[in-house]
């Protein structure tokens, strides 16, 4: 007992030896006291739904979504990991607790005898032994609060990148709502095009116009027409890539309502500081710095000394029925103390780099609060912008539409050139195709709002 006393007596006094405590770096962050950009001046504004996609009002879009999020490759990754995560601390909680183990060992041997003669012998020994270490100065919990830190950052990855996946449904949809508009637009252009080439052949013909009028229509009509092929062209490659979201294979994708038909939420984006409880992504950056400072505080705590205690019983016969009833017993009882004496620095410079990993994660953390605001900020003002340009867009196109009358009658009348009416329709064609670029974008704005606050994200346990 003495020597044990003494034992534990040097084991404090190594103790000192802890290497201290590196503070980690001092803050640069700072949060806006409010968002420089209104929010959308639609309706009162509400609070973000975790299923927010479904204030667009589009059946087939909710549909969408909800097969992203059930069968996505990345989403499915994400939950293996987390499976992995989770195995992770029952590996670092083990280490809190007894560790026993059995074995049996047979043996047959053949040797000479005092008189010459062989002698063959069996012999059986069996044993028990359990070990215990106790977690003098935290080391082995610290380990399990790292594992289950880096559990819950791994929690709010996935749900980081089931939002990410929600908001890239949300945004290729409408984006192929816009390309469908675009085409129908492009197609109802042409039938005109083609009645105003119809009608300059005809004028032509009788030798009331020129070749030159004719070959004006004909080249706005191709031009009309090779825009075709490039919208059917765009539309089946994000056809494409948003089955490979859906986790299918490439293929149409079925549509219900059209681009006008979808209604613009209204969102209530709340103050600047409320963003870093909304975040799944700000989340998993905190808790990185939680699990960097529990690993820091094992690299630290390597320094200290650690006892284990140990126990064995065990039995030696001749054969296993004389072990299993009334072999010899064999028992023993023991402690030991470890404590590093020298190491060359190595576990000191193992604690520095785990320093200089909870630093990084403490940078990591301020970067992705500042890319944060920026997004909010970004998708904020491309609410409020792009309504401002949809507007004018449909001034615009109203405008070019009452021009492109006027110069159709002008030249049907003989008042004017085909030039004129050539002018106007190309004007009127760019105004009808603005307006549906801009309302496409102005509504992926809002996917892209929604993103930025979070999407309704709550904090898993």
């Amino acid at each position: 007992m003495r020597r044990f006393l003494a034992c534990m007596a040097g084991a404090l006094l190594l103790a000192g030896c802890r290497i201290p405590v590196q503070d980690p770096p001092a803050s640069t962050l700072a949060v806006p006291p409010a968002w420089r950009a209104d929010a959308p001046a639609v309706g009162p504004g509400a609070a973000v739904e975790q299923q927010w996609w479904q204030a667009f009002g589009d059946a087939e879009l909710d549909r969408i979504v909800a097969l992203a999020l059930r069968n996505n490759t990345d989403l499915r990754t994400a939950a293996s990991r987390l499976q992995e995560f989770q195995a992770r601390i029952r590996v670092a909680a083990s280490g809190q607790q007894p560790n026993v183990t059995v074995g049996v060992t047979p043996q047959r041997a053949r040797a000479i005898g005092p008189f010459g003669t062989p002698i063959e012998t069996t012999a059986v020994q069996g044993n028990l032994q359990a070990s215990y270490e106790l977690d003098l100065f935290g080391r082995l919990e610290n380990t399990t609060r790292a594992a289950r830190f880096d559990y819950a950052a791994q929690q709010a990855l996935a749900d980081a990148t089931a939002l990410s996946v929600a908001a890239n449904a949300a945004s290729g949809y409408l984006n192929l709502r816009g390309l469908d508009a675009q085409l129908a637009l492009a197609r109802q252009t042409l039938e005109s095009r083609q009645r105003s080439l119809d009608l300059a052949r005809r004028q032509f013909e009788v030798g009331y116009s020129s070749r030159l009028e004719l070959a004006q229509a004909e080249a706005e009509y191709r031009t009309t027409a090779g825009v075709v092929p490039q919208l059917e062209r765009a539309i089946t490659q994000q056809e494409n890539a948003l089955a490979l979201l859906l986790g299918a294979s490439p293929g149409p994708i079925a549509r219900v309502s059209t681009l006008d038909a979808l209604k613009a939420p209204a969102i209530q984006p709340g103050l600047p500081s409320e963003l870093l409880r909304r975040r799944p992504d700000i989340a998993q950056a905190e808790r990185a710095i939680a699990a960097a400072d529990a690993s820091l505080a094992v690299a630290r705590d390597q320094m200290l000394p650690s006892l284990r205690l140990t126990a064995s019983a065990g039995g030696y016969a001749h054969s296993l029925p004389d072990l299993l009833g009334s072999g010899t017993g064999l028992w023993s009882v023991g402690a030991s103390v470890l404590a590093p004496l020298f190491d060359a620095g190595r576990l000191r410079a193992q604690a520095e780099i785990s320093a200089s990993l909870r630093d990084r994660s403490v940078f990591a953390y301020e970067a992705v609060v500042r890319n944060a605001f920026a997004e909010t900020e970004n998708a904020l003002s491309a609410t409020q912008r792009l309504r401002e340009q949809l507007d004018q867009a449909e001034g615009r196109r109203v405008a070019t539409a009452e021009a492109l009358r006027i110069a159709h009658n002008r030249y049907r009348n003989g008042y004017s050139s085909y030039l004129e009416e050539l002018d106007a329709q190309r004007n009127s064609f760019s105004a009808e195709t603005s307006v549906l670029q801009l309302r496409a974008s102005w509504l992926q704005a809002h996917v892209d709002l929604y993103r930025a606050l979070g999407g309704g994200w709550n904090a898993t346990p």
